[in-house]
C-alpha cells in the first residue's frame, strides 16, 4: 500500500512525503499522476517514465508496517531517573496573589486542595537522597549533563527557608559527573527581599509578567489590587542592582488572555528589559464544567494573536523557538529529516519495522520529576495532580514502584493504541495522554490530535511553506538542535 502523501504550497511547489520512511522531496508536476493516481504517465518523456519506475521499484512510495504495541518497562523508568534533567519541588501551595486564571484556582478542578502548606526539609531530603543513590550507582547509564533543582509554588519565595536549606544540602552532596544548577518560577512580589541571595547562587529565574498594567490586571493581590507596580519595582531593582545576573539568568513568562496580545506582551517586556518572553495560552485541561463559558471568554490563541501583530516578523525572529511556528518546525525537522540521528547507532542501521510506544507522552521521568507540597511524585508539573506516581513522607521511605508505574502507563496507553495505528502523525506526535481532558475518567478516549491523510498533508504543507517564506529557518533550527 502506498504511504506517500502529496501537498502543494502557496508558491506552487509540489512535495511528496513518505511518513514512515521520513522521505521528503520536491516533485515534478509530470510525476504527480504516477505518484498519487492510477493513471499511467501521459505525454511524459522517457526521463520521467524511468524516474517513476525507479521510485516504484525501490519502494520509495511504500510504507513500513510499524507496530504500536511497544510498552514502558521498569528498566526504562530507572534509566530515566538515572538521567533525570530536573527535580522540581512545589515548596508551598501558598501564594500572595490570586490570579484569575491560575491553574490552582476557581477555573480548574484537577489539583489537590490548597491549604497554604509548606514543604518540610526532611521530605525534600528524602527524595534527593533517593535519587543520589540511583545516580551514584548508575554511572554507566547516563551521559554527562546538568541537573536542575527547581522551586515552584504557589509562590516559592514564601518558603525561602526551605529553598536555602535545599541549595545548601545539594551543594554539599556528592553527585558525580554532573554539574548542579538551580531554577525558580516567581511572581516577583518578594523579590526585593531575596535578590542578593538569588544572584549569589545564580538561580535561573523565570518571572511571571503579562505585559503592561492593563495586560497584567488578572494578577491581583488578596484585596483585588493589580500587582503590576510592585512587580515592576522589584524587577527594576534587580536589573539595576545585579545587571550581569539579570542579563544571564533572568527570563520572563507571560500568560496570553483577553486582556493582552502577543504584540503587547512582547513590546512591553522587550523595551523595558531587553528580553523576549515566553508566551503561553491558558491551560485548557481540567476546566470545571460550570466555568467553561468564562474560560472561553478569557482564552486567546497564541498563533492567531502573533499573526495579528503589526510586528509579526520581528517578534517571530526574536522569540524564535518560543513561538508556535518555530516550535512546530523544530518537531517536524526532528521527525521527518533523514539528517537527524538520535544515537550513533542510527547512522549504521536501516529503517525497519519497529514497535512504537503510542502517543507523544514522555517516558516516566524522562524530562523531570515534580514533587508536590503534599509529597506526591509526578512526571511533570503541567499535568493534573490526580496522576501521582508515588509519594514521599519525612518519616517513611520513598514510595516509588517502577513496576506499578509501568503497569499504569501501559494500561493508559492501551486506550489509544488502535488510534495510533491509523494516525498519520504517529512519528511526530506531541500529544501527552495526561493532557487529554478527563483522560482518567474515560474508558474510550478520542485523541484530539488524531490526524488523517488530508490533515497530515496540511501539516506538511504548513511547515514547508514556512521554510519557503523564511529561507534561513531550516539552518537556524538545526543549529539550535545540534547545540
Amino acid at each position: 500500500m502506498k504511504q506517500s502523501i502529496g501537498c502543494i504550497t502557496p508558491r506552487g511547489n509540489i512535495y511528496t512525503i513518505n511518513k514512515d520512511k521520513k522521505l521528503l522531496y520536491l516533485t515534478h508536476p509530470k510525476l504527480v499522476s504516477a505518484f498519487y493516481g492510477n493513471d499511467e504517465l501521459q505525454d511524459a518523456d522517457d526521463y520521467y517514465i524511468r524516474k517513476a519506475k525507479y521510485f516504484e521499484e525501490y519502494g520509495l512510495l511504500d510504507g513500513i508496517e510499524h507496530q504500536y504495541d511497544g510498552v514502558i518497562t521498569p528498566s526504562m523508568v530507572r534509566n530515566s531517573l538515572a538521567n533525570l534533567n530536573q527535580l522540581v519541588f512545589e515548596v508551598t501551595d501558598a501564594c500572595n496573589l490570586q490570579c484569575k486564571y491560575c491553574g490552582y484556582r476557581e477555573l480548574y478542578d484537577d489539583y489537590d486542595q490548597r491549604t497554604t502548606r509548606m514543604m518540610k526539609f526532611e521530605e525534600a531530603k528524602k527524595i534527593i537522597d533517593y535519587l543520589i543513590d540511583i545516580w551514584n550507582s548508575s554511572v554507566q547509564e547516563f551521559t554527562n549533563r546538568e541537573i536542575y533543582f527547581g522551586f515552584y509554588g504557589g509562590e516559592p519565595l514564601l518558603n525561602m527557608k526551605l529553598i536555602k536549606e535545599i541549595i545548601s544540602y545539594v551543594e554539599n552532596c556528592h553527585i558525580p559527573h554532573r554539574s548542579v544548577c538551580f531554577s525558580m518560577t516567581t511572581n516577583a512580589m518578594l523579590l526585593n527581599h531575596h535578590m542578593d541571595y538569588l544572584a549569589e547562587k545564580k538561580v535561573h529565574l523565570l518571572i511571571s509578567l503579562d505585559g503592561n498594567e492593563w495586560n497584567n490586571s488578572y494578577r491581583v493581590t488578596a484585596d483585588g489590587k493589580n500587582s503590576f507596580k510592585r512587580n515592576i519595582a522589584n524587577v527594576d531593582a534587580l536589573k539595576e542592582k545585579h545587571p550581569e545576573y539579570f542579563n544571564k539568568y533572568v527570563s520572563f513568562n507571560a500568560v496570553l488572555h483577553n486582556r493582552n496580545s502577543v504584540d503587547e506582551i512582547f513590546t512591553f517586556i522587550k523595551e523595558r528589559y531587553g528580553k523576549a518572553p515566553r508566551i503561553s495560552p491558558l491551560n485548557d485541561v481540567g476546566i470545571r464544567e460550570d466555568k467553561k463559558e468564562e474560560f472561553e471568554k478569557m482564552y486567546k490563541n497564541a498563533t492567531e494573536s502573533l499573526y495579528q501583530s503589526k510586528n509579526y516578523e520581528l517578534i517571530l525572529d526574536e522569540m524564535f523557538m518560543n513561538t508556535g511556528e518555530y516550535n512546530m518546525l523544530g518537531m517536524f525537522l526532528m521527525q521527518y529529516n533523514q539528517n537527524v540521528f538520535r544515537t550513533y547507532n542510527n547512522l549504521f542501521t536501516t529503517m525497519s519495522p519497529r514497535n512504537f510506544i503510542p502517543t507523544g507522552t514522555c517516558k516516566p521521568f524522562s524530562r523531570k520529576m515534580f514533587v508536590t507540597v503534599n509529597g506526591k511524585i509526578l512526571p511533570c508539573e503541567r499535568i493534573g495532580q490526580q496522576y501521582g506516581m508515588g509519594c514521599v513522607e519525612s518519616c517513611l521511605p520513598v514510595n516509588l514502584s517502577f513496576e506499578e508505574i509501568t503497569e499504569y502507563y501501559n494500561r493508559c496507553l492501551d486506550k489509544l493504541r488502535s488510534q495510533c495505528q491509523t494516525c498519520y502523525r504517529t512519528q511526530s506526535c506531541s500529544q501527552c495522554m495526561f493532557s487529554i481532558d478527563r483522560f482518567d475518567s474515560q474508558e474510550q478516549v478520542k485523541c484530539p490530535e488524531y490526524t488523517d491523510a488530508k490533515t497530515f498533508a496540511g501539516y506538511v504543507c504548513q511547515n514547508i511553506s514556512f521554510i519557503e517564506e523564511h529561507p534561513n529557518a531550516y539552518e537556524r533550527v538545526m543549529d539550535v538542535v545540534i547545540a
